[in-house]
């Protein structure tokens, strides 16, 4: 947690995939200190939960533990027990992917939101960054109705026929049981956890390294509506552990058109923060633009680390 003085401005960090809250910390320090040192007029609070979901060596890609034991009787290495977490695990064992301990993720969240916020903004990485357009999304207006709807057997069946052999001439009114072996699948209902909160929705997020949760479980986070509040999309040209058609799906999810609006920024890197000024100045514009309504010289806008490139990361 990172403090200065002025007017209050929180920010919900939420880490990527094998990290911790504490580590995310380490890897961010530069966007850290450039929001502090560029909006000097707030007291910038950053707040680093870590995720639930503790992963074992064996959870965690090309790790390599060490063959020296942590103690002299032989005990086990201490590499093998990395301060490592996850805010849920993905499960390929069924179609459409699914994932495993996505409640406990956002529950663990939501006791941050009653406990530390209100918060302004949330930035998120990998993991983290498919977390924070989660968060941004139910903490909306009226975000359950999208839930109540894709919830519902009725509003799926005509996607599950298509998807069918010769779908597009079945009888879209067929129920479930006359699909064959494909097994219908609906969305999750409104998170419990969110039920409740007296939040008010984000003004700004930003996501480094993003991508959409698969399938029709999630659509309630990005459709009817698309996701309304201001995200800032930050990826790598040569990021390998997140193809860039999930990123696009992310990015088609947000309101209105991210790439000309200004919304998607590119850094000739891989998948990680980027550190380099300008990457830095285009956060703290964006994260200005949505607490003022101004651009980063003060202008009116009116009212519209370390690369992991070698990771096959299940995310």
């Amino acid at each position: 947690m990172a403090k200065s003085t002025g007017t209050p401005l929180r920010i919900l960090m939420l880490h990527g995939y094998t990290q911790s809250g504490s580590l995310f910390h380490a890897k961010s320090r530069a966007l850290e200190k450039h929001i502090q040192k560029n909006l000097p007029t707030y007291s910038v609070t950053l707040s680093y939960p870590s995720g639930p979901i503790g992963l074992s060596p064996s959870d965690i890609p090309n790790f390599t533990p060490s063959s020296t034991p942590s103690s002299s009787n032989g005990g086990t290495p201490a590499e093998d027990k990395p301060e490592a977490f996850a805010w849920w695990r993905r499960s390929d064992s069924i179609d459409p992917p699914e994932y495993v301990g996505l409640e406990k993720g956002l529950a663990t969240v939501a006791r941050v939101l009653v406990d530390e916020g209100p918060f302004d903004g949330v930035i998120g990485f990998s993991q983290g960054a498919c977390l924070a357009a989660m968060v941004t999304s139910l903490l909306e207006h009226d975000r359950s109705k999208a839930f109540a709807y894709f919830s519902d057997p009725a509003n799926n069946q005509q996607q599950l026929v298509a998807q069918l052999p010769g779908g597009s001439q079945q009888n879209p009114q067929k129920p479930p049981q006359d699909t064959g072996d494909k097994k219908m699948v609906t969305g999750i209902p409104f998170p419990s956890s969110f039920a409740d909160i007296a939040h008010p929705p984000m003004k700004f997020a930003i996501c480094y390294g993003g991508f959409i949760a698969p399938g029709t479980r999630y659509r309630a986070f990005y459709e009817q509506p698309k996701i309304q509040t201001p995200v800032l999309h930050v990826l790598g040209t040569l990021d390998m552990i997140v193809e860039e058609t999930r990123s696009r799906k992310l990015i088609e999810s947000c309101a209105g058109n991210p790439e000309s609006d200004g919304k998607v920024l590119w850094h000739p890197g891989g998948h990680f923060l980027p550190s380099q000024r300008p990457y830095l100045d285009g956060a703290v514009q964006f994260i200005r633009l949505h607490l003022e309504g101004l651009d980063g010289n003060g202008n009116g806008k009116g009212d519209d680390g370390v690369g992991v490139e070698h990771m096959d990361v299940p995310f």
